[in-house]
């Protein structure tokens, strides 16, 4: 940057500030100091005569001249990656770090085993996984890829599904031995139930008592299903849990699964802008080649009679 004059390079800093949210972890990602991330930002505000960042605890913030030039940032990269195809026909390369946003179940027990697959196949990229039960905002750069129980309808996304998923009533033999026989939903009014923290279910997709039997709530919450499925594989009680988690879990058993199946689906989303860049291209087939690879976790292969129940 020389005077005020503007320089194409400082969008390189201004879209990792902007993607990360704190001038650390952007430095990081830059593999520069985090004093010269900040110089650039404030070169760059000074050469567009704006603020394009609010500064305070909880790290950078767009303004609303950041969001403005938060598109044309990223058509810049988008145009910049794609030049090496333009022009000589070869491919970019896969790299870099890319967000991951999942929901708590699948983000731990679905895409953290096969985290080590992914980047044998792309040893140039460095994968986050954000693993937190809440909705992920791709337009605030929270994530680069975000797996969704609901089919984005507003904002500039693209959404693919990735696959339905089969929910159903669990608990261990030794929470059910000696409780009352549970042969129909109303039995359910005499046993524990584990199940969501109401301020916490942050999507209507997760409210599942209800819909099993109107008037059926939980004695034992939690914001977290990685936690409910621990509670009930300590035999806290009976629990709603994917099949991809409970279903080959040795110590659960499937309860009332002739007269309780719940269905959903994953998403999986990118923003149209990023949707293209080879790295994005590259996890989003990954997750959902291996998500068809593994199908029988996640819906019931029809054998329900074969399955141990109370």
């Amino acid at each position: 940057m020389r005077g005020d004059r503007f320089d194409w390079d400082d969008l390189r800093y201004f879209l990792a500030v902007a993607r990360a949210g704190r001038l650390t972890a952007a430095a990081v990602r830059l593999q520069q100091n985090h004093t010269t991330v900040s110089r650039r930002i404030e070169a760059l505000e000074k050469a567009l005569a704006a603020p394009l960042f609010d500064r305070g605890p909880q790290g950078y913030r767009l303004t609303e001249f950041g969001q403005r030039l938060l598109a044309t940032a990223e058509m810049v990269e988008s145009a910049t990656l794609a030049a090496p195809t333009n022009i000589r026909g070869s491919k970019p390369p896969v790299s870099g770090s890319v967000r991951i946003g999942a929901p708590d179940g699948f983000g731990t027990f679905f895409l953290a085993p096969r985290l080590g697959q992914l980047c044998r196949d792309f040893p140039q990229l460095d994968p986050e996984l954000v693993t937190m039960p809440r909705l992920f905002s791709l337009s605030k750069r929270e994530a680069d890829i975000a797996i969704s129980l609901n089919r984005p309808v507003e904002g500039r996304l693209f959404a693919r599904k990735i696959t339905d998923y089969e929910l159903g009533l669990y608990a261990t033999k030794s929470y059910l031995s000696g409780k009352p026989a549970i042969r129909g939903v109303a039995d359910l009014h005499g046993h524990r139930l584990i199940g969501y923290v109401d301020d916490y279910i942050f999507t209507p997709e997760l409210n599942y008592l209800p819909l099993i039997l109107p008037g059926l709530t939980a004695q034992i919450r939690s914001s977290n299903l990685v936690a409910q499925y621990n509670a009930t594989l300590a035999g806290a009680g009976v629990c709603v849990l994917p099949l991809f988690m409970a279903g080959r879990e040795p110590r659960l058993v499937p309860v009332l699964a002739d007269k309780v199946r719940l269905v959903r689906t994953f998403w999986l989303v990118t923003h149209a802008d990023l949707h293209s860049l080879p790295q994005i291209r590259a996890i989003s087939d990954f997750i959902a080649r291996e998500v068809k690879a593994a199908r029988a976790l996640f819906l019931d292969d029809g054998n329900r009679s074969a399955r141990r129940e109370r």
